[in-house]
């Protein structure tokens, strides 16, 4: 089970392409797992994760994700703007297994 954690603002924003990552998943039959956080909870959830992505509006924390998950060996990403404004969960799945495999 490859858990992504997604942090944004307050938790909230990201729920909807949270639903759309998860319904894209189980689809494809992929085991994967997608939850929603807000961004000052990284630092308690990022050990539990795989990889971690961040919202656009949160990018400017993208060093400090960094510093916390780089010791874990875990990847940090954001979300492309143009998947996360249009919910397109396939996409951000897409950059996920990207991420992963670099």
């Amino acid at each position: 089970m490859i858990t992504v954690k997604l942090f944004c603002a307050a938790g909230m924003s990201t729920s909807l392409l949270v639903a759309k990552m998860n319904e894209v998943a189980a689809k494809e039959n992929l085991d994967v797992r997608v939850k929603a956080y807000p961004i000052d909870r990284i630092a308690a959830e990022i050990a539990t994760s795989d990889i971690v992505l961040l919202g656009p509006q949160v990018g400017y924390l993208l060093a400090e994700a960094k510093g916390y998950a780089a010791p874990l060996g875990i990847p940090v990403g954001i979300i492309p703007m143009k998947d996360y404004g249009r919910v397109n969960g396939k996409g951000v799945l897409d950059y996920v297994m990207l991420l992963l495999n670099t």
